[in-house]
């Protein structure tokens, strides 16, 4: 973490930083929270979590909004997010200064609503609100662009020659109407787009329903978002069938038009989120500079978690951003 702040440089290159926000300074409590997968074992490993750290297990069992929650969706006192927010902009710039590189004058929100549409920062008017989108581009210096999550999975994009970036919300829904192409189509520059993954939930944590998994692969097929072969071999990449499911689904008329590719059984699967993404960005062409798999937003405490929340289960979480600054040197 960065001079006692939760924040991390993920990357710098170029005129480019990417950084990521966190709940919780590493070393506050312990770190990890392995094996979730009923409310009897969250139970116990919460009583374990607590024999270590009593701080950690009261956090646990109310509001659970950390060192650094920047949502302000999410109940939490107005006054305190939006001064997170400055701090976090003036941890920014400490590391650009460091950098030696010019501070930014600017950190862009929007308010994320699941969909792909995109927010030009250089061609739209500032409201008092912010514009409803799930991405957000620009080809300015000297301000940052930011992406706000609890379990889905956020990227941020950076073309060298161009110097334009962007920032991308991709939860399930966003992976399935394309807003990681939609959002390539942006830059129309020729050359080399860079991106990077942030924290988001793992395969092992996010089961889902059949249906979901329907809509997914309906949507990567209409919106041409994958190789041909990712999805002839989309269930062998992305999900992993949960076995022993007390309470199977019927498969509905979405799975019967599917029927042509590979399919898992009736009942709950696992997602990979972080590859799934990790693969649409490859399919426009896009380099990815990310090892996966990504540090789990679930299973590692220091990070919020929608999910973790509700099944602790907690009234309400907060929100963590994967940044994406475009600063000139000094």
């Amino acid at each position: 973490m960065t001079n006692k702040f939760p924040m991390t440089a993920l990357a710098q290159i170029g005129d480019v930083t990417v950084f990521q926000t966190a709940a919780f300074q590493t070393g506050d409590f312990a770190n990890t929270i392995t094996g979730i997968e009923t409310d009897i074992a969250i139970e116990s490993i919460a009583v374990d979590i607590a024999a270590q750290n009593n701080q950690y297990i009261l956090q646990a069992r109310q509001t659970s909004y950390g060192e650094l929650n920047l949502g302000l969706h999410v109940n939490d006192d107005a006054d305190k997010v939006l001064d997170n927010r400055m701090r976090l902009l003036t941890a920014i710039n400490e590391q650009l200064a460091i950098q030696q590189r010019l501070p930014i004058k600017s950190l862009h929100w929007v308010n994320q609503v699941h969909g792909k549409k995109i927010y030009d920062i250089d061609t739209g008017t500032l409201t008092m609100r912010p514009m409803d989108a799930d991405a957000i581009v620009s080809q300015q210096a000297n301000l940052g662009l930011a992406i706000m999550t609890a379990d889905c999975v956020p990227i941020v994009l950076y073309q060298p020659v161009s110097g334009q970036i962007a920032a991308i919300h991709a939860g399930w829904q966003g992976l399935a109407c394309g807003v990681i192409k939609a959002t390539a189509e942006r830059f129309t520059a020729a050359g080399q787009i860079m991106a990077w993954i942030g924290v988001s939930i793992s395969q092992a944590h996010y089961e889902v329903g059949r249906q979901v998994r329907d809509k997914l692969l309906e949507g990567c097929v209409k919106n041409k978002t994958l190789a041909p072969s990712n999805l002839d071999y989309f269930d062998q990449l992305y999900c992993i069938a949960v076995n022993n499911v007390a309470n199977t689904e019927r498969l509905d008329k979405m799975g019967a038009k599917l029927s042509d590719h590979a399919t898992v059984g009736a009942g709950k699967v696992k997602l990979n989120l972080p590859k799934l993404a990790n693969d649409q960005l490859v399919a426009v062409g896009i380099t990815v500079c990310t090892d996966l798999p990504v540090d789990c937003s679930y299973a590692d405490a220091h990070y919020y978690s929608y999910r973790r929340q509700t099944h602790l289960p907690q009234p309400a979480t907060g929100r963590m951003a994967l940044i994406i600054v475009c600063s000139l040197p000094v």
